[in-house]
Parts: structure tokens; C-alpha cells; sequence
């Protein structure tokens, strides 16, 4: 019986140690807890047995306490170990994007998560990235990385013979002597089967096959003839497309609605406006019958397209020098025979940025006041279509940034304009398409 009353109490005191223990390790601090499980994750590192580290760590990670940073910290070391095995490259990242998520975070992490996809080729993920991690901390470093980095292109599989200028998301392309529709970044949306085509505008576009004047939509469906006997047309932009009836040109909506006045000839409209030549003077005319710029020009500048119109100002030519035109007026200054007022050479405007004029055989580039942007540095020019410019040097041309550094050097025999992130190039193998892959699904890469 003493016997039995002596096991009873050893079990006893065995079992209120065992309370005490348990009790006393439950009132570690987390912190406490994280350092315990730090050590030994280091200790594991050390030894090269990361898979061993991975859940010591993720426990001390998951606790809210003072070490936390610094076990996600070994954390994402022990998944960069393990990268290439399944799983950890996801959890590398998951990590990256809890981190980057919270309110204080550091623009190193965004950093870091950018480096990361940079080195596995997913630029546009590191794009992504760095546009969130400057938009929260305004860190002049992701600014710098991010600039370094957002002219990253690739170039498209599709060539022709011959490209427009891109009007929007479409561009006018030509393949053996026929005329289509494609999207900024080459891709064919209406066939090459056409001897002439339109700009794609309003859902159509214009076009002549077999001596018929007709307009289709996206899926080259015929939607609407013209049966006024017309023998051209121009491009076509805010429902007006220039259409030449009789000797004359005349406006003409996208139903082929005939406009009474006559032009000698006429360029397309862009931001409502489009030039316009009667009685042998170029002036700027609205949608409907006003004048918005009298027609006492010798040549409105138009690009390509046609287009003069944008961000308020046209260039026009008196003789033999061309003078920027604001709000439907001379510049100041302008017409006081002052060469720094004029210009020897210009290209239109486009939506945004600085157009491209010449001086002293030489390209530079203005704002829509006439302040000069960008020195007189190039060979030739294109005025800027979103965030870059095409520019001539020597033979070949690239592209540059507003602040007028060479981001995409000069390798191609010839270049159009950016939209929608992708740009015309002619190459040995004809008109091909880049598009930065600030631009490109990653999905599509």
C-alpha cells in the first residue's frame, strides 16, 4: 500500500512538472518563440537544409512580434535556395506581394520583387511592380529602375510591304500590292484584299476593290455603298471621310452623307479639324461649314494621314518657312520676320507631347507654345506619339524619351510613331512591329 501511495505521488509530481513546463513554454513571448525558431532555422541554413529551415521559419514568420521581418527575411532566402523546386517560387513571390501590400512598405521590397522578374524575363510583372512601388513611395530608385527598364521590346512576327501611320489601335498595311486593317502591334484584323483603305474609324473603314467605293466593319462585312459616282477618297476620322465627286473634294459621313461644299482638296480631320484648300489657299475647317483658320495659306503641315490638328495648333506655311498657328492665331511674333519665330520644316502635333520642326538642317523639338523641348540634335524626326519620338541619326533611326536621351537605339532603317505601346519598323525583312513589353500581355509572350 506505501508502496502504491509512493508511485501515485511521483506520477504526481511528474505530472506537475510536466504542467510547468507546459505552462512555462505557452508563456514565451512570440518573440521569444521567433528567436528560438530563428536560431535553429539558422543553424539548418548553415548546413545547407533549407527544406528543413522552410517551416521553422514560416512559423516564426506568421507570429506578430518583433522578429517578424527578419524571419521573412531568411524566409525568402530559403525559397530563393529552393527556387527551382515546385512550389517555391510561388511562395517566394507570395511573400514578396505580403510585403509589398502593407501600407509602410519599403521600396526595397519593391525592388527586390522587380529584380526577381527581371531576372526570369517577366518584365512586365516588374513594370507592374515598380509603377505600384513609386505610386506609394515615390522613391527616386524604382523611379530610376523602372526608366531603365520600360523600353524593353520585343518584336512581332508579322511583316509587310508597306504601313501607314497608326490611327488609334489600327494601322493601314499593304502585302503584295493589297491594302488592310491591323492593330497597332501588327496583328491582321481586315484582310489585305483592298486597293485602297481608309483609316478604321466609328466601327468601318473605307475602302475600293473592283472599282466600288464601299465601307466595312471589324469583320469585313460590306455595311454601307456609295452611289454618288465618287472616284477617290481620303481617310476617315469623327464620321468625315474626304471623298472626290465631280472635281471636287466634299465630306461625306460614314453613311455616305454628301456635304454641299467643295474643297480643292482636303486632308482628314483629327480633333475636328482637318485642313482644307479652296481657290488654291490652304486654311483649317470644322465639322461642319466654319472656318476655324481662313484659308489664306500656301500649305497647312499635315502628316501622313493627313492630319494638322492637335492640341490646339496647326503649322502653316507662308514662303518658305512654316509658323506654329495656336488657337487659330499666329504665335506671337510669328509674322515679324524674326527667324527664331519660324521654322524650316514641321511635323503636326499629335495628341500628347512635343511636335518635331527643323532649323539649320537640324530636328528639334517644341511644346505647344513654341518653347523649345528638346535641342536641334537629329537628322530627321517624327513629333511624339505617346511618350517617345522617332529620331534620325546618321542612317538609321530609333526612338526617344521626352527628356530627349536615346531609349531605343537607332538599328532600324525606318520607324512610324508609337500607339498602344507598339510602333511600325522597317527592317531587312520589310515593316515589322515592336511592342514594349510595358505594353504586352505576359500571357502572349
Amino acid at each position: 500500500m506505501k508502496r502504491a501511495k509512493r508511485i501515485l505521488i511521483s506520477a504526481g509530481c511528474v505530472l506537475l512538472l510536466l504542467i510547468s513546463w507546459i505552462i512555462a513554454v505557452n508563456s514565451k513571448s512570440s518573440a521569444q518563440k521567433q528567436i528560438e525558431l530563428i536560431s535553429q532555422a539558422e543553424e539548418l541554413m548553415g548546413a545547407g537544409i533549407y527544406i528543413g529551415a522552410v517551416p521553422l521559419l514560416e512559423e516564426a514568420a506568421g507570429y506578430n512580434a518583433a522578429h517578424t521581418l527578419a524571419a521573412e527575411s531568411m524566409l525568402k532566402k530559403a525559397y530563393l535556395a529552393m527556387i527551382d523546386k515546385k512550389g517555391f517560387g510561388r511562395k517566394y513571390t507570395g511573400l514578396l506581394e505580403k510585403q509589398m501590400s502593407r501600407r509602410d512598405a519599403l521600396p526595397e521590397v519593391f525592388a527586390e520583387a522587380a529584380d526577381y522578374y527581371i531576372s526570369i524575363s517577366k518584365i512586365h510583372e516588374a513594370l507592374s511592380v515598380l509603377k505600384a512601388g513609386i505610386e506609394q513611395t515615390g522613391s527616386p530608385r524604382l523611379v530610376s529602375i523602372y526608366e531603365s527598364n520600360r523600353y524593353a521590346f520585343v518584336t512581332n512576327r508579322m511583316s509587310y510591304d508597306s504601313v501607314t501611320a497608326a490611327h488609334g489601335p489600327t494601322i493601314q498595311v499593304q502585302k503584295d500590292g493589297l491594302w488592310g486593317i491591323a492593330r497597332s502591334d501588327g496583328s491582321l484584323l481586315i484582310p489585305c484584299e483592298y486597293e485602297k483603305i481608309s483609316t478604321f474609324s466609328k466601327d468601318r473603314a473605307i475602302v475600293k476593290k473592283n472599282g466600288e467605293i464601299f465601307a466595312v466593319d471589324i469583320n469585313n462585312d460590306r455595311i454601307a455603298l456609295l452611289n454618288a459616282g465618287a472616284a477617290d477618297f481620303g481617310n476617315f476620322a469623327d464620321n468625315r471621310i474626304p471623298v472626290y465627286i465631280n472635281g471636287n473634294w466634299q465630306r461625306a459621313t460614314g453613311e455616305f452623307a454628301i456635304g454641299a461644299m467643295g474643297f480643292d482638296q482636303m486632308g482628314m480631320y483629327s480633333f475636328g479639324y482637318a485642313a482644307a484648300k479652296t481657290q488654291g489657299r490652304w486654311g483649317v475647317i470644322g465639322l461642319s461649314s466654319e472656318w476655324l483658320i481662313p484659308a489664306e495659306y500656301d500649305e497647312i503641315v499635315r502628316d501622313e494621314l493627313g492630319r494638322c490638328f492637335a492640341q490646339g495648333v496647326v503649322f502653316a506655311r507662308k514662303g518658305a518657312l512654316r509658323y506654329l498657328i495656336a488657337g487659330g492665331v499666329p504665335v506671337e511674333g510669328a509674322y515679324e520676320d524674326a527667324y527664331e519665330d519660324a521654322y524650316e520644316d514641321a511635323r503636326p502635333f499629335s495628341g500628347e507631347g512635343f511636335a518635331a520642326v527643323k532649323r539649320n538642317g537640324k530636328w528639334g523639338f517644341i511644346d505647344n507654345t513654341g518653347t523649345l523641348a528638346i535641342d536641334f540634335d537629329f537628322d530627321d524626326a517624327l513629333s511624339f506619339g505617346q511618350h517617345l519620338a522617332a529620331v534620325k541619326q546618321g542612317e538609321f533611326w530609333g526612338y526617344i524619351s521626352l527628356t530627349g536621351d536615346v531609349v531605343i537605339e537607332p538599328v532600324f532603317l525606318e520607324a512610324k510613331s508609337f500607339s498602344n505601346g507598339s510602333a511600325p519598323v522597317r527592317t531587312g525583312r520589310g515593316w515589322q512591329f515592336i511592342t514594349l513589353l510595358e505594353y504586352k500581355k505576359e500571357a502572349s509572350l
